[in-house]
């Protein structure tokens, strides 16, 4: 198949320190080479990859100190897609609703995997106008909000890791990690909170996003000053497995209706089980028991530091790799292309029937 994905511009594919999607992207991305097909892949020009590489912006928007409108070099990123459309099978979109109108110009099979929350008020009215426009989901979770609409879901399907980053650590330096935006909705407080109860070293990892700031500075930063509190800051691809490797456990205090949650198979790909609250894919992602341990406050939290020892390193990586791998995620976009492929054909052979 001949197949465009479509990235955001905001960090490079893959990304060199944090970013979620953009990683997402370059594993599908390199999957689909590895298998023969003929990819191009729409990034920012410092991107990486076995595919060929069309950019709008020679680097990627967050990088860039001159601060380049986000919007108006996505619009020329997609005015590029349109220009080459009649090139691809299949345009893969990862840019949540900014291409759903090209897509219905691109007159080329076209699905969007939305990667972020769609409790956002915006989103109803926009499955309204689009109700038509393929969709995959990330989690069961993420539809939640738009159960009720009549919406073109594709599938759900979940990320997957390739093959290297499977590999199984000691967890030896016995530290609880973060690893997370620096953001309310993600609650560092909280792990800051459980380190300080349990008497463990907590290391802290992430980014600092400007909306953030503010909140950083007057309710997290007072926080690090404590013994048992470390803050490393952003870290890159290299740094990450060995830095959730070598800990105890992951803590993910979440409260929001996460999507995903790519650190969390992230950790257990390493063997480092993950304590998370109930929210968003949460339960779908984690194997209680297995993979990790759920609690809802900060007691349970608490406990659940002090039973995490109970999960076995080897059958939390083991695990993963059954559930989270590049391959089972890539033979299921495969499936959701040759769909939309049959279905365009269908579609184009009634027209011209006598």
């Amino acid at each position: 198949m001949r197949i465009a994905q479509v990235a955001p511009l905001i960090e490079p594919v893959p990304p060199k320190l944090y970013g979620g999607t953009e990683r997402v992207v370059s594993y599908i991305t390199e999957e689909l080479v590895k298998r023969g097909h003929r990819v191009t892949l729409f990034a920012s020009g410092d991107s990486k990859t076995k595919a060929e590489l069309r950019s709008v912006i020679g680097k990627s928007i967050r990088l860039d100190g001159s601060n380049p409108d986000s919007f108006a070099y996505h619009t020329l990123e997609l005015s590029d897609v349109l220009s080459l459309a009649d090139e691809f099978d299949v345009i893969h979109c990862h840019l949540e609703y900014l291409a759903f109108p090209f897509s219905r110009l691109f007159g080329v099979p076209t699905v969007h995997t939305l990667h972020g929350k769609l409790d956002y008020p915006y989103w109803r009215p926009m499955m309204e106008c689009y109700p038509d426009v393929p969709l995959v989901s990330i989690s069961d979770s993420q539809r939640r909000p738009v159960s009720d609409m009549d919406v073109c879901w594709m599938d759900t399907i979940h990320h997957g890791l390739p093959e290297s980053n499977f590999m199984l650590y000691p967890g030896e330096d016995g530290y609880l990690a973060f690893y997370s935006r620096m953001s309310p909705e993600k609650h560092p407080d909280l792990a800051i909170e459980v380190a300080k109860r349990s008497g463990i070293p907590l290391k802290m990892a992430g980014k600092v996003d400007n909306k953030d700031r503010e909140y950083f500075k007057t309710k997290i930063k007072p926080m690090l000053d404590h013994p048992l509190v470390e803050f490393i800051g952003e870290i890159g691809e290299e740094e990450r497995p060995v830095f959730l490797g070598n800990a105890r456990a992951l803590l993910f205090p979440i409260e929001w209706p996460e999507p995903f949650g790519l650190v969390m198979i992230e950790s257990m790909a390493v063997g480092t089980p993950v304590i998370a609250r109930p929210y968003g894919a949460v339960p779908e992602v984690i194997d209680e028991g297995v993979t990790g341990l759920i609690a809802q406050d900060v007691e349970g939290l608490v406990d659940a530091v002090r039973k995490v020892d109970r999960i076995g390193r080897e059958g939390c990586l083991l695990r993963a790799q059954e559930q989270f791998s590049v391959e089972a995620m890539v033979d299921r976009y495969e499936k959701v292309y040759q769909r939309l492929i049959v279905q365009d054909e269908s579609t184009r052979s009634g027209l011209f029937k006598i």
